[in-house]
């Protein structure tokens, strides 16, 4: 039987936006692939009324509460491919099956890619993180490590002094001008030009020169891709960021294909997961709206 939403992504955004159109008994299929951005984090910050609590629970909680409307279909599933137009959607599944629906969503969310250096990929969501408003606080003012990985480092460096001492690895992926110098030592921010060659211990950065230092946290701003390309094999138009490649949306949420809709860390910028659940409130909303006039 054809939905009225297939959402793309059960995570944060998706369940929000799937929640709207519950709550306005629409017929919704999720098909989620269970690859949280967030999974290898161990406490969620920043999140009104879940602050600090575990990001899989706040998922496993959310999801217990969307199966409580009839009118939700849940599938533990890759979608493998996603073709068709308003009004006729059709979504395969890795299985081979295929389920059609009136709109379409992507809250695919995005994959990380990190600096090549030995030792971050292990730390990241543990002792290395992208945002100071989701992990600054628990550094407690202690020593920040900033692992640059190309021109956003800069305003990252500029930032991050307001939770503790920074120190600006360059790592030959940017080079300072006088004048971004001359304020960043204003704010206190030392700039180290030797190459970074691991990671090591907790937060520990070594050196080309032999030389180990250790952080309270570390801080890095990896380029995000979405995570699987279905929104731009359906046609959907991407574009460029600070934070790397997005799905183009309008206000309203919706792509450049009619009917196909995006939310989350996959169509907007800044990522948290505060952010991702009000944009996947307001794409459900509006997709909601699209079904009505």
């Amino acid at each position: 039987m054809k939905k009225d939403v297939i959402v793309i992504g059960g995570s944060y955004a998706g369940m929000a936006a799937a929640l709207q159109l519950l709550r306005a008994r629409r017929s919704v299929l999720i098909v989620d692939a269970g690859q949280r951005r967030n999974r290898f984090a161990s406490h969620s910050h920043g999140f009104l009324g879940q602050d600090g609590v575990d990001p899989a629970a706040i998922w496993r909680s959310a999801r217990e509460q969307l199966l409580l409307y009839p009118t939700l279909t849940w599938i533990d599933a890759t979608a493998t491919g996603a073709v068709g137009q308003r009004e006729e959607f059709r979504v395969t599944l890795e299985d081979g099956s295929g389920h059609e629906g009136r709109r379409l969503l992507f809250a695919v969310g995005v994959r990380d890619i990190l600096p090549e250096i030995p030792g971050l990929a292990e730390r990241w969501g543990r002792t290395v993180f992208h945002c100071p408003y989701c992990h600054g606080y628990e550094l407690d003012r202690g020593r920040i490590g900033l692992l640059a990985s190309g021109p956003m480092a800069l305003h990252q460096a500029q930032l991050l002094p307001e939770w503790g001492e920074v120190t600006l690895f360059t790592n030959g992926a940017v080079t300072p001008d006088a004048a971004a110098l001359a304020d960043l030592a204003a704010r206190g921010v030392v700039v180290e030009t030797a190459p970074v060659v691991r990671l090591d211990g907790e937060a520990e950065v070594v050196l080309a020169d032999g030389r180990c230092l250790g952080f309270a946290g570390l801080f890095t701003a990896g380029r995000n891709v979405p995570v699987t390309p279905l929104a731009e094999s359906l046609g959907c138009e991407l574009e460029e960021t600070p934070f790397g490649t997005q799905i183009r949306t309008d206000a309203a949420k919706e792509t450049t294909v009619p009917g196909a809709f995006a939310c989350g860390d996959a169509a907007r910028v800044p990522h948290s997961v505060s952010l991702a659940v009000g944009d996947g409130a307001w794409a459900g909303a509006q997709m909601h709206r699209s079904l009505v006039f």
